[in-house]
């Protein structure tokens, strides 16, 4: 039996995250995790998602329920009263220039038998935040889907005994194989190749077999690859910044949503950009905008690009 979980589903942890934001005096908590951020975006753009994820009984039954209602599927999140959910301490600097990541709980691998039977969606995309999705879960995703989209951010995290985090590869190339779309910060890019030329590096992942790769670079923007082209998105700006978290997720989400309703991958870009300016208006995955604003904003990104 076919069991569809979303045009967009989303798989990785789920975190429970602590933010320290300039200008707020309190650590705000927050339901975090690209799976969070991710499909918030593609629901806020129209499009249906769902989530694949393994957590432990301190999740609180009210952050998945506000995701059930928003009308994100949560059927396929599993849980564990016995096990832990990830959490991470995250502290930005007074310009949000650098950011402070400890990993202070892991959380448990997502295995295939975490896999709901007989998954089927037009696209998945792979999320993991602490390495907790192998090569054989993803292998196995492809088989699923019309389109695989990967970020690979939590295949290139280590964590010393203090919970820091550092950059490593942590999982096996070959996955790049199966990827069709592959969403990372130029930092990651530059852990994933090897390489520290931006073009030779995007090459190498063009060269595994990714069709469209999409390089975020903060306030400087993203770039865009496919078809032996790239393009140079600007960064959307937002009103105010409040907190970051979360944007390079709410991009990728925006940029599928748009993707799956067949626009041209420019327009699907600068959908990315301008909801991404929008959930750093707000503190943790409490405010992802409105979809006529992210149209609004999108719309004027594209006119330039055009």
């Amino acid at each position: 039996m076919m069991t569809q979980n979303g045009n967009v589903c989303i798989v990785g942890s789920f975190s429970l995250d602590s933010i320290t934001v300039p200008g707020r005096k309190e650590v705000f908590h927050s339901l975090g995790g690209a799976v969070t951020y991710t499909s918030f975006a593609v629901k806020t753009l129209g499009e249906t998602a769902g989530v694949v994820s393994r957590v432990g009984g301190d999740l609180p039954e009210a952050d998945l329920l506000r995701l059930y209602m928003e009308g994100i599927d949560v059927s396929a999140v599993k849980r564990c009263v016995w096990e832990t959910t990830a959490r991470f301490e995250l502290c930005y600097s007074s310009d949000f220039s650098e950011r402070m990541l400890r990993l202070t709980c892991m959380g448990y691998p997502i295995g295939l038998d975490d896999i709901p039977h007989g998954l089927r969606s037009k696209v998945i995309h792979v999320a993991p935040i602490t390495g907790e999705i192998s090569y054989g879960v993803v292998e196995h995703l492809k088989s699923c889907c019309d389109s695989l989209s990967l970020d690979p951010q939590g295949f290139l995290r280590s964590f010393d005994e203090n919970g820091y985090v550092t950059s490593s590869l942590q999982v096996d190339k070959r996955v790049l194989g199966l990827v069709d779309i592959c969403k990372m910060s130029q930092d990651e890019l530059f852990v994933l190749t090897g390489h520290l030329d931006l073009k030779g590096a995007i090459k190498v992942v063009h060269d595994a077999g990714v069709k469209v790769v999409i390089v975020t670079m903060g306030a400087k923007g993203a770039l865009l690859s496919f078809e032996g082209v790239q393009y140079n998105i600007p960064a959307c700006r937002p009103s105010v910044v409040v907190d970051p978290t979360g944007a390079g997720d709410v991009f990728i989400g925006a940029f599928l949503s748009e993707y799956l309703k067949g626009k041209e991958l420019l327009w699907c870009a600068s959908a990315g950009s301008a909801a991404a300016s929008l959930v750093v208006e707000g503190i943790g995955s409490t405010f992802f905008g409105e979809k006529r604003e992210i149209v609004r904003r999108a719309i004027v990104l594209y006119e330039k690009l055009a």
